[in-house]
């Protein structure tokens, strides 16, 4: 059961991140670009809505880092692009 929830959580985001978006302005890759190898392993894309990137974390030490570091990763992923405003992190699990 969880192998299809997956699927089409993957599928419903993969059509939301093209759904009139530039390559540019894609939050999955924007988020690659402004997290580090390391924070990757442990966040995931949640949403990006009215410019608010949601970002999973699994853990609650993971999300301190990423909450402390917000305002930096807020300014890389300005620096690409105007869409995002702000970032918001939240435990979540990733399977």
């Amino acid at each position: 059961m969880q192998v299809i929830k997956q699927t089409v959580e993957d599928f419903m985001r993969e059509l939301k991140s093209r759904k009139g978006r530039h390559k540019k302005d894609d939050p999955e890759q924007l988020l690659k670009e402004a997290l580090s190898r390391q924070d990757l392993r442990h966040a995931r894309l949640g949403y990006f809505k009215k410019g608010v990137l949601g970002v999973e974390v699994d853990s609650s030490s993971r999300l301190y880092l990423l909450s402390v570091r917000k305002q930096t990763i807020l300014e890389r992923l300005r620096k690409k692009t105007s869409a995002v405003r702000d970032i918001r992190f939240r435990l979540g699990g990733l399977e």
